[in-house]
This record gives structure tokens, sequence and C-alpha cells, in this order.
């Protein structure tokens, strides 16, 4: 079978060695969170932070029902390539037309009507470690929306994941992590390996 790409993004980065690890690693994108989590970094550090991995890596801007003055400072002091939010919320932001867009869809919830194009799929809580309803997931899938899965995924089942639901892109946070928040580089490297072999095996 012709191997496929497999996007591969690293959430939650607190470090320059987050940072540094995923750029390493050869993952495509790194997330920093502005909701309320132990992720939780200001636009200012997230920018510093961030720096290292512009033009190499897409920064994602992690927020969860944002209020419009918390998304402007972050679209200002962070410049983020994506905005990822909850798909509810993005109908009462203003947003750029340069910047694009990671609507989450979370499992339990029934979808109606139009679906977004590309979305990330994960649990009901963020960040919880939790693994995802991996057949809803696919049910999206099959409706044609090109799905990021995250939601509890480590280096140990992101194979099964791949094979189950066949995702455009898969996300990790606390399955690659030390402690909570502080991510680890060898984690981070075994993670993107064993998703790049799950995608061509698949």
């Amino acid at each position: 079978m012709r191997e496929r790409a497999l996007w591969v993004k690293i959430c939650g980065a607190t470090t320059p060695e987050a940072v540094a690890a995923a750029i390493d690693a050869g993952a495509d994108a790194v997330g920093f969170v502005f909701a309320a989590s132990v992720r939780r970094v200001e636009p200012a550090h997230a920018a510093r932070l961030a720096a290292p991995a512009r033009g190499r890596l897409r920064c994602v801007a992690v927020m969860r029902h944002p209020e419009p003055a918390e998304v402007a400072a972050v679209l200002e002091e962070f410049r983020p390539d994506i905005l990822q939010a909850d798909a509810d919320d993005f109908g009462a932001l203003a947003l750029p037309g340069t910047l694009e867009r990671l609507p989450v869809l979370r499992a339990g919830r029934t979808l109606e009507g139009t679906l977004p194009a590309r979305a990330l799929f994960e649990g009901p809580v963020s960040g919880a470690g939790s693994v995802a309803d991996w057949r809803e997931a696919a049910a999206l899938r099959a409706r044609g929306v090109e799905l990021v899965l995250a939601g509890g995924l480590t280096e140990g089942n992101v194979d099964d994941a791949v094979r189950a639901v066949r995702p455009w892109g898969v996300d990790v946070s606390s399955g690659v992590e030390s402690a909570p928040g502080i991510k680890s580089a060898e984690k981070i490297a075994r993670f993107v390996a064993a998703a790049r072999v799950a995608c061509r095996e698949s």
C-alpha cells in the first residue's frame, strides 16, 4: 500500500525542551494551551517558546470557550498558525481570514447538519488522558471529516488507534509526559516514530 502522510501534533508544550523535542522528532505541529490547564501558558511566553518552531512546525493556539478579548491577545502576542477551539466557539469569534481553524468535536455529542471539513475529535474533557471513543471517531471520518484523533493516545496504542480510525492526524499531550505538564523528549520521539509506522502499515 502506498505510504500516506499522517499529521502529528504534540500538544501542551510548556518548555523550550518540549518544543525542541517536537522539532527533532519530526512532528508537524506543536500546540500551546491558553485554556484552564496545568499546561496553560501566557501568550507572550508561548511566543518565546514557539520561536524555534516558526516555519518548521505549525504553531497551534489551543483554547476552549474563549472570550473575544482572550483571542485578540493570543492573536496579537502569539500569532498562531492555527486556532483550535470547540466547534461551537467559532460562531462568536471574529477571526482573520488567513487564520486556519481546527474545530474540536467531542465524544458523546450528537452532531447534526454540516460537519467541518477537518476537525479534532476527543473526549468530553481535554487533556484528561482518557481514550476517546474510536468507533465514534471512525463514524465521523466515514462522513467525510479529515479527523485529527486525540484523547489518551500513547506510543503503545497509537498503532491500534490508526488502524481502527484511519485518521488524517493524531494529537498527543499527556501520553508524552513524564509528569503533568512536563513533556518527555524520549516519549515524544517514540510516539512520533510509532505513529509514522502505524500509518505506513495501516
